[in-house]
This record gives C-alpha cells, structure tokens and sequence, in this order.
C-alpha cells in the first residue's frame, strides 16, 4: 500500500519531471490511499491554476483510490507526528495515514527527507 500525497498527485496532474513515477504507482489504484486532505489540496491547486472542470476531473480520478476519512486516530497521529518532526498539518495528515495503514508515503516534497517509511522524488 502507498499514501500519494498532494505533491505526487499535483505532479502527475501537471505532468511534471516525476509524473511517470507516479502514474507508475498509480496503475494499481486499489492499492493506493489518498487522504481527504489531499482531495482539496489538489482540486484547490487545480482550480486556481488551470478551471474548475479540471479540477473535478482530478478528483474523480483519486476517488478511484481508497480515499481515507481523516478520523480521531489520524487526526491525534498527525499531531504527534506535527510536533516530533515540525510539518505543517497536511504533511503530517498524509504522514499519519501512511503509517496508521502500514503504507509507504511518495512525495516531492523535501520536508519529509530521511523519515522512515517515506519516498522523496526530489526535484533538481
């Protein structure tokens, strides 16, 4: 199981340098989490960046993953997890549901660096 979060999925929507790496994961949705947070990241990110019609297709396309409800114990996770490695909430959202469902975390985002259970495509 993996956590593709925001970044990843961002990426992959824009066709960006990793965006095959991505979609490479994402042939086997069902094995895929996607995190509600990550829902409106993207569609926020999409909508303001390119219209709304594509930013609800985006979504249709995730809800084609598990899509994980953020409930207490996540929510309670990712504010250990917020303090012990100082992310921002989504971060530590998208960090707490990959762990919490025994699942590796891939993003592009180089503040989760070195953490255990996460795959960082850094960008150049």
């Amino acid at each position: 199981m993996i956590v593709l979060d925001s970044s990843g999925w961002i990426e992959f929507f824009a066709d960006g340098p990793f965006a095959e790496q991505y979609a490479e994961q994402l042939k086997h949705p069902q094995h895929v989490l996607t995190p509600t947070v990550a829902l409106y990241e993207v569609y926020k990110w999409i909508k303001r960046e390119r219209s709304e019609e594509q930013a609800l297709i985006a979504v249709a396309a995730m809800q084609k993953t598990r899509v994980v409800p953020l409930s207490d114990d996540i929510a309670l996770a990712a504010a250990d997890i917020s303090l012990a490695e100082r992310l921002a909430m989504a971060d530590s959202i998208m960090l707490a549901t990959a762990r919490t469902h025994h699942a590796e975390l891939l993003t592009g985002d180089s503040d989760f660096a070195g953490m255990d259970g996460v795959t960082v495509f850094a960008k150049t």
